[in-house]
Parts: C-alpha cells; sequence; structure tokens
C-alpha cells in the first residue's frame, strides 16, 4: 500500500512538471509571435499589428511609396517649368483592362463575310483622354525627345520611309523612349489613286522596312492624307494591320485645326500632327507641343497612350 502511494505521489509530481514546461514552451513561441493556423497547430500565419515587425514593414513601405510620388510630381512641375507649359498636363487614368471594340467605317463595298481593319477618328472611351500622333517623320528635332520624355507626353508615330531613311537611328531613340513606331506607307502616295499591287508595295513594303530597322512589324496603318478605299484596308490586312486610326483634331505650333462642327475635343479623339520644323511651320515643334497641351490641359483632358486602347 505504502509502495502504491509513492508511485501516485511520483506521478503527480512528473505530470506538474511537464505542465510546467508545455506553459513556458508555448509562453516562449507567443512572444517569438506564433500563433496557431487555421487547422490549430502553432506556427500559422497571422496579420502583422501595431509593434510587431510586419507593421513597421509595411509602414516605412506606405512611407517609402509616398516620398517617390512627392519627388515624382515635383519633377512633373520643374519639366512642365522648364518646358514653357502654363499648366501641368493632366495624368492619364490606368488604361482598360479590355480595349473598346471599334467597328469600320462605312464609306467602301465589304466583300460577303470578310472582316476588315478598323477605321476611326475617335476611339470609344468615357474617360476624358485624347491622343496625340505624328506623321511623316521630316523634323528629327532631338529637343522633342527630350522634351516629350521629360513630360512623360504619350504619343505615337506613323513613318514613311522616304523621309526617316536618312536617320533610321533617331527613331530608334525615340522607339527606345517607349515610342510605337506604325506604318505611314513607303512614300506618302495617294492610294486610292493607286492599283491594289502598287498599294500592296507602299504598305507592305513600309511593313517590311519597319521590321527591319526597328525589329518589329507594327499592327497600326494610317493612309496618307487620310484617303484609302476598300482595297487599302485589304491590302493592310494582308500584311498585319489590325487598325487604322484617322483624326479629329490637327495640331500646329500656332494654332489647331477641328474636323468636327463644334470645334472641340471628345472623349478619345485622335489628334495628329507632323515631324515638322520652322522652315514649314511657324514655330518649332517644341511650340507645337505648348500649343497642344495648351488646348488639352485647359479643357481638363490628359494624353493617354493610342496602342493602350487599340
Amino acid at each position: 500500500m505504502q509502495l502504491v502511494r509513492q508511485k501516485e505521489k511520483f506521478a503527480t509530481k512528473r505530470s506538474g512538471t511537464v505542465c510546467a514546461v508545455l506553459a513556458v514552451l508555448m509562453a516562449g513561441a507567443a512572444a517569438s509571435g506564433c500563433a496557431a493556423g487555421e487547422d490549430g497547430r502553432a506556427g500559422g500565419p497571422r496579420e502583422p499589428v501595431a509593434g510587431r515587425p510586419g507593421a513597421a514593414a509595411q509602414k516605412d513601405a506606405a512611407a517609402a511609396e509616398a516620398r517617390r510620388l512627392k519627388r515624382e510630381q515635383a519633377a512633373r512641375v520643374a519639366a512642365a517649368r522648364k518646358w514653357g507649359l502654363a499648366k501641368m498636363p493632366l495624368a492619364a487614368p490606368a488604361p482598360p483592362a479590355v480595349k473598346p471594340r471599334i467597328t469600320t467605317r462605312e464609306g467602301f463595298e465589304v466583300e460577303g463575310g470578310e472582316t476588315l481593319p478598323p477605321v476611326f477618328t475617335t476611339v470609344p472611351t468615357k474617360e476624358r483622354i485624347v491622343f496625340l500622333t505624328m506623321d511623316d517623320g521630316a523634323e528629327k528635332d532631338p529637343e522633342l525627345l527630350r522634351m516629350m520624355t521629360e513630360l512623360k507626353i504619350p504619343y505615337s508615330a506613323f513613318l514613311s520611309d522616304y523621309v526617316v531613311s536618312d536617320d533610321y537611328g533617331y527613331f530608334k531613340d525615340m522607339q527606345a523612349r517607349g515610342v510605337t513606331l506604325n506604318n505611314h506607307t513607303l512614300n506618302h502616295r495617294y492610294l486610292p489613286g493607286l492599283s491594289k499591287e502598287e498599294q500592296r508595295r507602299e504598305i507592305c513594303g513600309e511593313q517590311d522596312k519597319l521590321e527591319k530597322y526597328f525589329g518589329k512589324r507594327p499592327t497600326l496603318f494610317r493612309p496618307p492624307y487620310g484617303n484609302y478605299n476598300g482595297d487599302t484596308l485589304r491590302v493592310a490586312r494582308s500584311c498585319g494591320i489590325k487598325a487604322v486610326p484617322l483624326w479629329a483634331a490637327e495640331a500646329f505650333p500656332d494654332h489647331m485645326e477641328w474636323r468636327e462642327w463644334d470645334q472641340d475635343l471628345h472623349p478619345g479623339d485622335i489628334i495628329l500632327t507632323h515631324f515638322r520644323g520652322e522652315e514649314d511651320w511657324k514655330g518649332s515643334m517644341a511650340d507645337m507641343i505648348r500649343r497642344v497641351m495648351k488646348t488639352v490641359t485647359d479643357k481638363g483632358y490628359a494624353v493617354a497612350r493610342l496602342e493602350d486602347y487599340v
């Protein structure tokens, strides 16, 4: 009987010791940030709370992001002042996850069941954005590249080889800055006056040139003078063109010209201008950018990247 009591006493003492050890271990785990997971076991994930390293890291990241945005805003203000803009350009919204559907313009006979590249002057959107495009490529002003880069104004180029071929390097620099180089034919001829095969040489020949010198066949094409017929679109489709953007307004250094009756901008309008200098204009390309950005900003619009929507 005495032996049994001693065993019971030893078991009780050992049980108490084990419990004490477990309590210490559990307290240590809690102090180190461990917690039960969804299955009730220690070590599961938990949300960072105030006073713990995770919360501090989040706070530091938020502060760093705020400082970055402040620096970026200050740089934009300084760039606008440097380049003589009366107002800082408005920032465009994030592009849509799905590009809007654009339908084909009427004006030519469509053969049964065929699908041709859409022709349009305005991108369907409710956002207060417009798109800036530049044609030809005769003027190769390095100031334009610096200006557009520092102001972070997106634009799209539509190139004709006959005026680009003397300095492909200028446009390679432009491409490296994020500008998409698109098709404007080899020689800027009036396409409806050409045969289908002549049009093929002009359009598909420029596709070949752009691929050779810039590494990519574009999907956007603008016919010279905005003139085209059914053969134009069929040929363009055959060599990889997906869409044919025209324009709703045209920018010059000293004025704007409008296609719409109300002489105004509309959401999604495409603005045309050209690579031209003071020999052709009353001003430089930088003057033209100042004019178009004043018009766009005063009317409450931002400039967005055409290829994000088409």
